[in-house]
């Protein structure tokens, strides 16, 4: 049986790497397109590259460590994992919107 504040926390943790994922591919994928230069896909014929991919797994990979971050803060901050996350979500909506309308 789970006890009531193990499974917040859990909800707590997979909350924050979720939302820490996305604003981490967004953010990935503006400082890629500022910095790197991608070649026209209609002119490549083959790439062993696929830069999608490659951003959502690193995204992914530190969005799980972030999670687990805030499993083990969260046993003494509940309430205040709470509130961050709170204000993290619209962050990371907010990030991904613009991402999505600069860089698609």
């Amino acid at each position: 049986m789970i006890d009531e504040s193990r499974g917040i926390r859990v909800a707590l943790a997979g909350i924050a790497a979720l939302t820490a994922t996305s604003a981490l591919y967004s953010a990935l994928r503006m400082g890629q397109a500022l910095v790197f230069r991608e070649p026209d896909p209609a002119l490549v014929l083959y790439s062993a590259h696929a830069g999608y991919f490659w951003r959502a797994w690193t995204a992914a990979y530190l969005g799980i460590m972030v999670g687990f971050g805030a499993w083990v803060d969260s046993r003494a901050n509940t309430a205040r994992q709470a509130r961050w996350l709170a204000k993290a979500i619209p962050a990371a909506a907010t990030l991904a919107f613009a991402q999505s309308l600069a860089w698609p």
